[in-house]
């Protein structure tokens, strides 16, 4: 078996096909392995088995033409225009002409590959202009003895600058000759039902098509394998986390129902029942794996406090951890106002805190004088140190790597783990991606809160929707103005942002605040005090999407979005959340450009229509696809690159069932199975294994 993975895992610079500069490339578009070069599988078929007479070639086609070369026409000396080679039809003489033409091409290079009378077969996609059929630059030029080197059907592959199609196709025919046969980790009957092949031979059959068309059938092999290596992983993960030592924690109500009285309303049925599966979780001897979704405004906070008291009153500690400064902020503030008056003490620790500061706190926490820590990254510190931790919240928990979050844990010897999410993840995902985590879901909310209007108007309208925006915040309203997103360009944010905060200072002055991710800790938090306290001077606050997750301001009710065509379906509703906290009508305003396409309409129509997050994310799992949705940056989510799941939706369920019946039968393909793994990166290979 080491055999095979080192066949696998060894370096692409031990290619001969490769070399020092094109590997470097390559190696940031696949990764450093052979292995990482066989999953990077085409995106398109190019048929050059279509061979039609000059007469019946189409213009945009791509075809194989069989010709004969009459003339060369070479441009004179330093004049910008192509070399062309005119042909006729090597079967018909009489058919219409062929046109090949060459920029900057060397004329012993053309008389050499195209000799005037010579046969040669080209190929290369079509132009049609007065009836006149040309080739700019053909992919081919073959001697009818060489037309075995025209691969019929041409797998194309996604590239990035200073790689070609050729050069890749020639590094994959160098591993795909030699691939050595896998021990199968598929149940036969399985694989029959699916008529599918093996491992081995459905990589060669996707880079090696027969047809226009991908062999679905291997695609779908693949894509099995990598679904079924990432629920056995979790499935792994979560059989582990059941046999976690932890301790049986009974719940507390007293400082519950302190709080449920002094509160101006009730809790919602789905908080109530997400409250009772906490509750659960925490009487049991093992540690809590709990991932809590809500949509916004749903009161997830409340539910976690929950948890919290129970610690408490067990006499052990808890901590809150938010992704950033301002949201650990809001959540201090917020839990301060509730637990005031019970005696619970609480701290804020947070990185811009002075050295002396955390060295207070530091010792606070240590000698368990604190019962809950809010705070951010700054909790992981090794300096930081527990007396008795005994559970961890982290809110919006994708936004942590599972390397901090391990981190956190190993804090507390018999810590709980709750996690919680206001980004929607449609149940698809969610179980592929949290499947070692027991899910719940806060799918109600409260009784006060109004539905959001949500209107979509064009930015040729503008001026009109100032004025409308003048009178509402006559009238004491408060408005969020999110600027265009420009695409992998935090500057060109920037610059989007500040153009917008001057234009609309010139209607309204210094109402106007702006609020970007280059503005220091304490510069955003000055900017948020004066938008969210009800006597500060700013009115609209123009924003990037700092202001996505966890601001909470009560007191805005207009959400403005520019280009919202430009935003996911998710993330519009992650910023439509941010209105709507009180008991006010709000509106959301969605402006799109005049070069809006039909699918960026139809994504603006779904917000029109619901304000049911879930049913957003699956509208956004559709027309966008799972990487757009959870955001490709986003730390501790398994990669797929097989796996499409929209397409493969029918596939995860199998895979689920098979997960948990190889986890309870561990002895069954136990070896096939970590081969598995290994090969789809869900755990480590050993180190023994060659890695070149």
């Amino acid at each position: 078996m080491d055999g095979h993975f080192s066949y696998f895992f060894r370096s692409l610079q031990t290619l001969k096909s490769i070399g020092a500069k094109t590997k470097n490339k390559l190696t940031s578009l696949v990764g450093e392995r052979v292995v990482d070069l066989l999953f990077h599988l085409p995106n398109q078929i190019i048929d050059r088995s279509h061979r039609p007479s000059l007469n019946e070639a189409q213009a945009d086609q791509i075809a194989t033409l069989d010709i004969i070369v009459e003339k060369h026409v070479f441009p004179p000396k330093f004049r910008k225009v192509p070399t062309k080679v005119i042909c006729h039809d090597a079967n018909h003489p009489d058919n219409r002409k062929l046109t090949l033409s060459f920029f900057r091409a060397n004329r012993d290079y053309i008389e050499k590959a195209l000799p005037v009378g010579e046969r040669r077969l080209v190929s290369g996609k079509i132009s049609v202009y007065k009836n006149d059929l040309s080739i700019l630059h053909p992919d081919y030029i073959l001697p009818l003895n060489q037309a075995h080197q025209m691969i019929p059907f041409e797998p194309v592959y996604p590239l990035t600058q200073g790689l070609s199609n050729p050069l890749i196709r020639k590094a994959i025919d160098e591993i795909i000759k030699d691939l050595p046969d896998m021990p199968e980790w598929l149940d036969s009957e399985w694989m029959r039902q699916n008529q599918w092949l093996s491992f081995k031979e459905s990589l060669r059959a996707l880079h090696h098509p027969t047809s226009t068309i991908l062999p679905e059938n291997a695609r779908k092999r693949l894509a099995y394998d990598e679904i079924l290596s990432s629920q056995i992983a979790l499935s792994q993960a979560r059989v582990k986390a059941k046999k976690s030592h932890g301790f049986s924690l009974s719940p507390a109500y007293q400082l519950r129902e302190k709080l449920l009285a002094s509160l101006p309303f009730t809790l919602t049925n789905a908080q109530k029942r997400v409250i009772q599966e906490i509750d659960h979780d925490l009487k049991e001897p093992y540690r809590m794996r709990r991932l809590v979704q809500g949509d916004v405004g749903s009161g997830k906070t409340l539910v976690a406090l929950m948890a919290i008291f129970s610690v408490i009153e067990n006499k052990k500690q808890a901590v809150l951890m938010a992704p950033t400064e301002i949201l650990a902020r809001q959540h201090y503030e917020k839990i301060l106002k509730y637990v005031s008056e019970f005696g619970i003490q609480i701290c804020l620790m947070i990185g811009k805190q002075t050295e002396q500061e955390k060295k207070r706190l530091r010792r606070l926490v240590a000698f368990g004088d604190i019962d809950l820590v809010i705070g951010t990254h700054a909790v992981f510190q090794d300096k930081v140190q527990f007396k008795n931790l005994r559970l961890i919240v982290i809110d919006e928990q994708h936004r942590f790597g599972v390397a901090q979050r391990l981190a956190l844990a190993e804090k507390g010897e018999t810590t709980d783990v709750l996690a919680m999410t206001a980004t929607p993840i449609p149940r698809s995902l969610a179980m592929t991606i949290y499947g070692d985590m027991d899910l719940s879901a806060i799918d109600e909310l409260p009784a006060n809160r109004k539905p959001i209007e949500t209107i979509l108007l064009s930015d040729q309208k503008i001026e009109s929707l100032i004025d409308r925006l003048k009178k509402q915040i006559e009238c004491g309203a408060k408005v969020y103005w999110v600027c265009p997103l420009v695409e992998e360009s935090e500057k060109l944010d920037l610059m989007a942002s500040e153009s917008r905060a001057r234009m609309l200072k010139d209607y309204f002055g210094d109402q106007v605040g702006l609020i970007h991710g280059r503005l220091r800790s304490h510069e955003k938090e000055e900017v948020m005090h004066a938008f969210s306290d009800s006597n500060g001077k700013t009115k609209i606050l123009v924003a990037t999407t700092v202001i996505e997750v966890g601001v909470d301001v009560p007191s805005a009710t207009i959400m403005v979005i520019e280009h919202a065509e430009r935003f996911g379906l998710s993330q519009l509703h992650q910023l439509r959340g941010r209105v709507g906290r009180g008991d006010q009508q709000s509106h959301c305003i969605l402006m799109y450009g005049k070069n809006i396409t039909p699918t960026g309409l139809k994504r603006l129509q779904v917000m029109r229509e619901t304000n049911d997050g879930f049913q957003i994310a699956e509208h956004d799992l559709l027309l966008r696809g799972a990487g757009d949705v959870l955001g490709v940056k986003q730390s501790g989510l398994p990669a797929f690159r097989m796996a499409d799941f929209v397409a493969d939706r029918d596939l995860l369920q199998k895979a689920i069932t098979e997960a948990k019946y190889l986890s309870d039968h561990p002895e069954i393909r136990k070896d096939q199975r970590q081969t598995l793994l290994v090969l789809f990166d869900r755990i480590p290979k050993p180190k023994h294994f060659f890695a070149g």
